[in-house]
């Protein structure tokens, strides 16, 4: 019994290894410079707010932090447009 155990257990281990061999290697993820950044209509329509509450948070030669940036917008949130407003809900912020 105990054999059969052992052996039935090595049987699946081992095709389990097989299978997982099969698989074809992935590609690396795609660094994108727009992730989290939104959409462009979405960008376009919050940008007059980031500029207004957090104009600190935008430099001209560097990348934008787009979570301090975020929470800028979220802290000003009764402040903000509807449509910047309506962007944050539709990504449940």
């Amino acid at each position: 019994m105990i054999r059969m155990f052992v052996f039935t257990t090595a049987v699946l281990l081992t095709s389990g290894t097989v299978v997982l061999a099969q698989v074809p290697p992935q590609p690396p993820p795609v660094a994108n410079p727009l992730i989290g950044q939104g959409t462009e209509q979405e960008r376009a329509a919050c940008h007059p707010d980031v500029v207004k509450y957090c104009k600190e948070l935008v430099k001209d030669n560097d990348q934008p932090d787009v979570f301090a940036i975020l929470n800028c917008l979220q802290t000003n949130r009764t402040r903000i447009s509807v449509p910047c407003q309506e962007v944050l809900a539709g990504h449940g912020q």
